[in-house]
C-alpha cells in the first residue's frame, strides 16, 4: 500500500519514495501547450506548491519520474529547460528590510546552484542578470517558478506600511519578467490573493489568470474519481474501522471535505484534510487551524457584520480581482483563503456573477467554533461541561433547556442566520468547544443522526428540526410540539441507537425556530 504525502510538496520525492500522488499532469499538459504565463490562486493546503514542484521536474525533463503519468508518452523529454523556482511562502516580513534580504539570499543561492556570476547590486538588476546569465550559459530559455507570491505583503498585513513597501519591491522584482520575455520558456505564479488594485501586476500585466477558468478547476485538490482510484485502500480500511459501506463513507467525507470550486461545477476535495482524515482515521476540522491567514482572523476580530460571509451570496467576478489592504473586503477575503466557494455560474445582463456559499461542514462548523470563540469565550468555562452532564444524564429537560436557550440568547446578530445546518453547525462547534466528544451527520443503515454525543457511562443521539418563523411575529410555522414529536419518531423508527448495543442511549430531540428553541430528553434504553 502506498503511504500518504502528508505535508508533503516535493513531486521528486513522492515518486521515488513509492507516496500516493494524484496525476495532474494532464491540467499541466494542457496548460503548457496553450500558453507561457500563468497566474493560480487558491487557499493554502491545497497543493500549489506541489503543482510547482511537478513543473520544476518536467521542465528539467526527469523522465522516470513521470512513468506511468498521463504525460510520460506525449513530452518532449530531449528538450531541458533551467528553473528558476522562488518561493517566498517561508520566513517572516514584518519588517521594511526583511523582504530584500530574503530575495537577495534567494538570488544568490541561484547564483551559486548555475555557477554563474552576476555584477549589478540592485536587487530587480540582479534578477535581470540571473536570467539572462543563466540563458547564455545553457543556451535554453529560462523557466520561472514563484511560489506564493503574495506572502510577504500578506505576512505584513498588520502593518500598511511595510505592506506598501513590500508591494513596491515586489512589483519592481516581478517586473522583470515581462521585460525579460524573450530569455524565458514558462512563467507560473502561485498565492492566496489577486492585488490587482495594489500595482504589484502593473508590471506584469500579460499573466494569464486561470484561477476560475473551468479547464483547469481540478488541478489542485482531489476530483471525487481521484480519491476512489488512488486512495481506495485507505477508504476501505476507513470503511472497517467505522464500521460503514462504502457510500456511507464516501457520503460522510463529502459531507466534510468536499466542494471546493472553482468554476461552479466541478468540486474538488480539500487534499490536506483528507490525507489528515486516512492517516487518523478520524473526522475532525484539519484545515482551520493551518490554514488560516492570521489577517482573516484579524478582520473577524473587527468586524461587526458577518452576515454577508455566513449567507449565500451573489457577486460579480470583477470583485475578485481586488485585494486592497487599506479596506480589506470580507467576500473576497474569505473566497480567496477557501472559507467560501463557487456553487453556482450566473449571467446577470451578460455580466458574470457567481454565488459563493460555504463548501462543506469542516469550513462552516470551523468558522462558527471561531465566532462563538470570539463571542462568547468569556461563558466557556470547564463547568459548564460537568452541568450539561448532569442535565442529561437525569433527563432535566427544563434545566437543559434553559442552558441551550441561554446559549442561542448569547449568539450575536451579526452571526445569526435562519437555516437548519446553521443551528446544528453552532451547537456542535460550542460543544466541541466545551470539550464533549460529538459527531455532526453520522451515517447509519437507514440515515444520518444529526449529533452524536459520546461519555463514557452513555451516548446521545440528537434530531435537530428547524422551522421558518411566520411573517411579521416570532410564531414557528410548524408548531414546536410538532418539531419535538417528527425528530424524536425519526431517532425510534430509524433506530438510529442501533450501533450503539453496549451502551445506555440517551435521545435529545431539539426544535428551532429564529432565536427560539425547545428539547425533549428521553431515554431509548
Amino acid at each position: 500500500m502506498k503511504k500518504l504525502p502528508l505535508g508533503m510538496s516535493t513531486f521528486s520525492e513522492i515518486i521515488q519514495e513509492d507516496y500516493i500522488y494524484v496525476d495532474k499532469t494532464l491540467a499541466i499538459y494542457e496548460m503548457v501547450n496553450k500558453g507561457k504565463t500563468y497566474f493560480l490562486s487558491r487557499p493554502r493546503r491545497f497543493g500549489k506548491s506541489l503543482l510547482l514542484s511537478t513543473l520544476e521536474e518536467l521542465f528539467k525533463g526527469n523522465k522516470e519520474l513521470f512513468k506511468n503519468l498521463y504525460i510520460y508518452d506525449k513530452w518532449d523529454w530531449n528538450e531541458k529547460f533551467p528553473v528558476v523556482k522562488i518561493d517566498l511562502g517561508k520566513g517572516s516580513y514584518k519588517t521594511p528590510e526583511k523582504l530584500e534580504i530574503i530575495l537577495n539570499d534567494i538570488i544568490n543561492r541561484l547564483t551559486r546552484e548555475f555557477s554563474v556570476k552576476l555584477y549589478s547590486k540592485n536587487l530587480s538588476e540582479k534578477f535581470t542578470d540571473l536570467i539572462i546569465e543563466v540563458y547564455k550559459k545553457t543556451g535554453k530559455k529560462v523557466v520561472v517558478l514563484i511560489d506564493e507570491y503574495d506572502f510577504p505583503i500578506i505576512d505584513a498585513i498588520k502593518n500598511i506600511e511595510v505592506a506598501k513597501h513590500n508591494r513596491d519591491v515586489l512589483s519592481g522584482f516581478y517586473q522583470v519578467l515581462k521585460s525579460n520575455d524573450k530569455y524565458l520558456r514558462f512563467i507560473f505564479l502561485t498565492g492566496v490573493s489577486k492585488f490587482s488594485k495594489t500595482s504589484i501586476f502593473s508590471g506584469l500585466n500579460n499573466l494569464n489568470d486561470i484561477t476560475l477558468n473551468k479547464n483547469f478547476a481540478c488541478i489542485c485538490g482531489y476530483t471525487h474519481q481521484e480519491l476512489k482510484n488512488q486512495f481506495k485502500d485507505y477508504i476501505n480500511l476507513l470503511k472497517d474501522d467505522l464500521s460503514l459501506s462504502e457510500n456511507q463513507v464516501f457520503e460522510k467525507i463529502n459531507f466534510w471535505y468536499d466542494g471546493y470550486s472553482w468554476d461552479g461545477e466541478n468540486k474538488v476535495y480539500n487534499p490536506f484534510s483528507t490525507l489528515k482524515l486516512f492517516n487518523s482515521y478520524e473526522f475532525s476540522d484539519y484545515w482551520f487551524d493551518t490554514g488560516t491567514p492570521e489577517f482573516l482572523i484579524n478582520v473577524l476580530k473587527k468586524s461587526n457584520d458577518y452576515s454577508a460571509v455566513l449567507k449565500p451570496i451573489i457577486i460579480k467576478q470583477s470583485r475578485f480581482n481586488t485585494f486592497d489592504y487599506n479596506n480589506l473586503d470580507p467576500i473576497t477575503l474569505f473566497f480567496q483563503t477557501g472559507y467560501l466557494t463557487i456553487t453556482e455560474k450566473i449571467i446577470i445582463n451578460d455580466v458574470i456573477h457567481y454565488k459563493l456559499e460555504f463548501p462543506n461542514f469542516e469550513v462552516e462548523s470551523s468558522l462558527l467554533d471561531h465566532l462563538i470563540d470570539l463571542n462568547l469565550s468569556e461563558n466557556k468555562i470547564s463547568e459548564r461541561k460537568d452541568k450539561i452532564i448532569s442535565q442529561i444524564e437525569k433527563l432535566d429537560n427544563d434545566s437543559f433547556q434553559k442552558e441551550m436557550k441561554a446559549f442561542l440568547a448569547r449568539i450575536p446578530a451579526r452571526i445569526h442566520i435562519e437555516r437548519e445546518f446553521y443551528y446544528l453547525s453552532i451547537f456542535l462547534a460550542w460543544l466541541y468547544a466545551l470539550g464533549f466528544e460529538i459527531e455532526g451527520e453520522t451515517p447509519t443503515n437507514t440515515g444520518y443522526i444529526d449529533m452524536v454525543l459520546k461519555e463514557e457511562d452513555f451516548i446521545v443521539v440528537a434530531e435537530f428540526k428547524f422551522s421558518k418563523t411566520k411573517k411579521d411575529t416570532d410564531q414557528p410555522i410548524i408548531s414546536f410540539e410538532k418539531m419535538l414529536k417528527s425528530a424524536e419518531e425519526q431517532i425510534k423508527n430509524k433506530k438510529y441507537y442501533e450501533k450503539y448495543f453496549d451502551k445506555k442511549i440517551i435521545a435529545i430531540a431539539i426544535a428551532f425556530a429564529g432565536k427560539q428553541l425547545q428539547t425533549q430528553i428521553t431515554t431509548i434504553r
